[in-house]
């Protein structure tokens, strides 16, 4: 790939949410640090929104490495499209109840109880992170909401927080969910990133990957990413990593507007935002010119020329 080129120890851009390129934003950041404040205060359910592509399973993950394991038992369940039984089965799991699926339903309550209050004895608290709760039966978010009523005489014995997409407010806004809407202490959104905050999330992330050039990307590149992509971290490393390709395909050390053009062209669900005739006609003129560049550099280093 392209990591050579630029002087990189690893891909930038990738989808694999790696918490070491965790955004150094205001939005996500002031999210991060709101997290660890409700929680080290003993709030019962916090709830993490945002669209696809905005970065919940990065902070998830980057949530679960800030917390203390010396202080704190986590269970994290990413994918909770689970029966009520199912639930119960898997936190229990991940809170270090090993025979949990030997042992009958009607008796598994009453053994996470006792594992949330050798786990209070001990000086440590339990937190239950789910991923994508909006995928959660309704009867599961109740079956969730009833083990939350497993407390001691002075403080709940875990503490959860709901990471998903915006139907996950619709799904809680039901009636038959008004208890557990009402114990959610604490919510927060995740917004799209404005198009100055693009730029310096381009540069972050290909600064630690290794990049220590200049500005990789040049400032009209930035901001045609950012247009396109709308300020969706997901799209904008899609719309990054193609880039970096076709700047290493035409043998070029900075990205360019027309390498953005290509990235875009090649991505579904994303459009190249709309231009004057003048700019158009500029634009096709550097495309046209740095494909010909392109074709006799790759030309000149196979022997063809």
């Amino acid at each position: 790939m392209y990591i050579d080129h630029f002087g990189m120890r690893e891909l930038p851009f990738t989808l694999t949410p790696n918490t070491r390129f965790f955004l150094q934003l205001p939005t996500h950041q002031e999210a991060l640090n709101l997290l660890l404040v409700a929680l080290g205060g003993g709030d019962g359910f916090i709830k993490v929104v945002g669209e696809v592509g905005t970065g919940k399973t990065m902070l998830c993950r980057t949530l679960l490495n800030a917390l203390d394991k010396e202080s704190c038992i986590t269970a994290y369940i990413p994918n909770p499209y689970l029966s009520p039984e199912a639930l119960r089965r898997n936190f229990a799991l991940e809170i270090g109840i090993e025979n949990a699926l030997a042992i009958a339903d009607f008796e598994l309550v009453n053994r996470i109880n006792q594992r949330l209050v050798e786990i209070a004895k001990d000086g440590l608290y339990t937190v239950l992170i789910v991923d994508e709760a909006q995928a959660m039966p309704e009867e599961t978010i109740e079956a969730l909401r009833l083990l939350t009523n497993l407390e001691t005489e002075s403080e709940k014995l875990f503490q959860v927080v709901l990471f998903g997409q915006p139907e996950l407010d619709q799904l809680l806004s039901r009636p038959s969910l008004r208890q557990l809407l009402q114990r959610i202490t604490f919510s927060c959104r995740l917004n799209t990133l404005p198009v100055a905050a693009v730029s310096h999330y381009l540069e972050q992330r290909a600064s630690r990957a290794g990049y220590a050039g200049l500005s990789l990307f040049s400032s009209a590149a930035a901001k045609l990413i950012a247009k396109a992509s709308g300020g969706v971290p997901r799209l904008v490393n899609i719309l990054a990593h193609k880039s970096l390709m076709s700047a290493y395909g035409r043998g070029d050390s900075t990205i360019k507007k027309a390498h953005v053009i290509k990235a875009i062209e090649d991505t579904e669900g994303v459009d190249v935002p709309l231009m004057s005739g003048i700019a158009k006609l500029l634009l096709g003129s550097v495309i046209m010119t740095s494909s010909v560049c392109g074709m006799l550099y790759w030309a000149t280093m196979r022997g063809l020329i």
